[in-house]
């Protein structure tokens, strides 16, 4: 039997090991995926797991933890500078691809710049797609560093610019279903698109303040199943480089 898991905090509503066995069992692989919850991340912890298991998953908050861990990182992950995915000690990332597959139907002409909400490894994995879709990306932070702009700045002007938004943070994740990402929602149109990395609950609050806008909105899940497949293709198959 072969043995995958994922590990991150919090893993309660984990897709990842539904997607996975249920995967197996219809498949009739002789495999299991197992939740490996971890707030915290040492080398000692990486070393184990890459012993028990034949690869395995990195969520939230260890995407960029992990790195310094790993032997070497796949182009894709080095560019970006964040993994989800860890096979024979090389970080991989197929968060990229899963987004760039999902949001790349949605896209219009005139989409051409795009407000990434967040600073954290699904950030930097979005901005990667966009810039390859040939859509520039700005972050959003609440305490913005050079380059980014802070959730204030967001006046009519840069709203009317920026017709992509990208909420890569967990506001709105269940069970913090209430909560959304801080931007001016009234100032939304039919010509933004809004994208939303998470995907329990189905709609979150930020897609739902935009639907009522009048925006198109996707959520996370198609995203979160192009990852999978892709992780699954780099275990299975040793898939050395991914293309985007």
């Amino acid at each position: 039997m072969r043995h995958y898991g994922i590990i991150g905090y919090p893993l309660l509503h984990s897709f990842s090991a539904k997607y996975f066995n249920e995967k197996f069992e219809m498949e009739h692989i002789d495999a299991e995926y197992s939740l490996y919850p971890m707030k915290e991340l040492t080398k000692e912890q990486v070393n184990e797991l890459m012993r028990s298991l034949d690869g395995f998953n990195v969520t939230l908050p260890h995407k960029q933890a992990v790195i310094p861990f790993l032997d070497k990182l796949d182009e894709t992950a080095q560019a970006i500078g964040a993994v989800n995915v860890v096979y024979q000690r090389v970080g991989y990332n197929t968060d990229c691809l899963g987004f760039m597959e999902s949001i790349r139907p949605l896209l219009r002409e005139y989409d051409r710049k795009a407000l990434v909400l967040g600073t954290g490894g699904a950030s930097k994995a979005a901005c990667y797609g966009l810039r390859k879709l040939g859509v520039i990306p700005t972050l959003v932070s609440r305490t913005p560093k050079e380059g980014m702009l802070g959730y204030k700045n967001l006046n009519e002007a840069v709203m009317n610019e920026y017709t992509v938004i990208v909420n890569c943070t967990p506001l709105g994740m269940l069970p913090d279903v209430d909560s959304c990402p801080d931007i001016p929602y009234e100032l939304i149109s039919a010509r933004h698109l809004l994208f939303d990395c998470v995907y329990n609950p189905e709609e979150t609050l930020f897609l739902q303040k935009g639907k009522a806008q009048g925006a198109t909105i996707r959520n996370g899940i198609e995203m979160l199943y192009g990852q999978a497949k892709a992780a699954w293709k780099i275990w299975s198959e040793g898939v050395k480089e991914l293309k985007n």
